[in-house]
């Protein structure tokens, strides 16, 4: 595949665009009287539709079809399939090596942590979380990039539906670091370079990876991506969408994700 600088700079953007979203988590904790709105839970839902439907029927696809003519037989899509558990794999023990309290894929309210009585313990969690985001930020900006490289219109797709999922965990940077400061500036800053980290994967996804690009790594990069999606929506999105609205609400933004996602296919493809 030919990839123009054009390419390169229009998936970096992208990327760019998805990660510093935590800004938005940030602003919303801020300017708005409650962050548990339907509306987050509705927006929850779409990112986790949006997530599942292409995982499933567009990366995946991809990753068979670009493995299928490298391996014979069935071996393209053994190896596709053992990426994307590998893809499951790995994210998941990102969030298991990070501790509950400071990992963003641990559900937790924002009234939880304005009733933390301790300055220094509020500051703690939101420095850990920052750091914790910005770890599992490297995978999503890696998944962002070479997804908008290999498709510009899935790249979109992608980054709109992380950038959604980089909302609550933005809130959970900022909210405890202006609890324990009293600065929202402090809170920004923090929350906001927390989001840094996925274009700086995405840089060094390029740096390492694109001198060995070929129809085989992009097929194992796309079905790892697909797990790590798969991962993010069932683990975190939806119990997330959940807790903040209502079940019927978190799932008709679901649908209304496959939805959109479908018709989006259908029109571009």
């Amino acid at each position: 595949m030919d990839i123009t600088n054009s390419n390169i700079f229009f998936a970096l953007a992208l990327t760019v665009f998805a990660g510093l979203s935590t800004g938005i988590g940030s602003a919303l904790a801020f300017y708005t009287k409650q962050t548990n709105t339907k509306f987050l839970s509705a927006a929850l839902g779409f990112s986790a539709g949006v997530m599942i439907y292409v995982s499933f029927v567009e990366i995946l696809p991809k990753a068979f079809e670009s493995l299928e003519g490298v391996y014979l037989g069935n071996g393209g899509k053994l190896v596709a399939t053992l990426a994307f558990f590998g893809g499951i794999a790995l994210i998941a023990l990102i969030d298991k090596f990070v501790p509950s309290g400071e990992n963003p894929h641990e559900i937790r309210d924002v009234s939880d942590m304005k009733n933390s009585k301790e300055n220094h313990e509020l500051m703690r969690m939101g420095l850990f979380s920052a750091l914790a985001i910005a770890i599992h930020n490297f995978p999503e900006g890696i998944a962002t990039f070479i997804s908008a490289l290999k498709d510009p219109a899935l790249g979109i797709s992608i980054a709109i539906a992380i950038a959604i999922h980089n909302i609550p965990e933005g809130i959970a940077v900022s909210v405890p670091i202006y609890y324990a400061t009293g600065s929202k500036k402090k809170a920004f800053k923090y929350s906001f370079l927390s989001g840094l980290a996925e274009p700086l994967g995405a840089l060094i996804g390029f740096f390492f990876l694109m001198q060995f690009i070929s129809d085989q790594l992009f097929g194992v990069i796309f079905a790892g991506v697909a797990g790590i999606m798969v991962y993010i929506s069932l683990d975190e999105l939806l119990p997330t969408a959940e807790k903040y609205g209502e079940h019927h609400i978190a799932i008709y933004g679901l649908i209304s994700g496959m939805v959109v996602m479908a018709a989006s296919i259908l029109l571009l493809g």
